[in-house]
């Protein structure tokens, strides 16, 4: 993230695409701040989720980790009614949007939505790397780099192991501190 960070709470957009440029999930949400693992971004629960063909509203509340690097988000659900805990989705290009600070409406966070996901499910689900089959299909279809593929399958791997054991910021606590955040400010469901 830039030095010019907005302040705790304001409303921004996290916008995702395909490889080809192509719209795809657009989340409302706000910033919560940022420390030794990245910038931290919180939905409310009731806030809109969208893509083309498909939308719904948040059914927990929920923080996103956007790390430097550029290539996974971390989302952390509290309370979620399936008992999804975390969703990492791998990613391309994620990074802030410095514009979008002193511009409403435009994008804060853009990166290109690259398939694989990792998820913990509380319960017998636990942890997996899911939507293998769209990265076979789309690896093919947008013609992926073969170094994107290795390192994005690689980071998945490492990313799954990570989350198993716990491994700060994958652990309970260090996302708590930031679901916290995003209660104290008392955000009202979306209509």
């Amino acid at each position: 993230m830039t030095a010019a960070r907005p302040a705790s709470g304001t409303e921004i957009v996290f916008q995702w695409r395909k490889w080809d440029g192509s719209p795809h999930w657009r989340h409302e949400c706000v910033y919560l701040g940022a420390d030794e693992w990245g910038d931290w971004v919180g939905q409310p629960q009731g806030w809109r989720s969208e893509r083309p063909g498909r939308a719904f509203r948040a059914a927990a509340p929920n923080v996103t980790l956007v790390p430097a690097g550029g290539d996974h988000a971390l989302t952390v659900n509290r309370d979620h009614p399936e008992g999804m805990r975390i969703y990492i989705d791998l990613a391309w290009d994620l990074r802030d949007d410095p514009a979008a600070v002193s511009q409403p409406g435009v994008p804060l966070f853009t990166g290109i939505d690259m398939d694989l996901d990792v998820v913990r499910v509380d319960g017998e689900r636990g942890t997996c790397i899911d939507d293998e089959d769209e990265w076979d299909e789309h690896r093919l279809q947008y013609g992926y780099p073969a170094d994107v593929q290795r390192h994005l399958e690689t980071l998945a791997a490492d990313l799954a192991e990570q989350v198993r054991a716990q491994l700060p910021p994958f652990d309970d606590a260090t996302a708590e501190v930031w679901l916290d955040r995003l209660d104290a400010l008392a955000l009202p469901p979306r209509p």
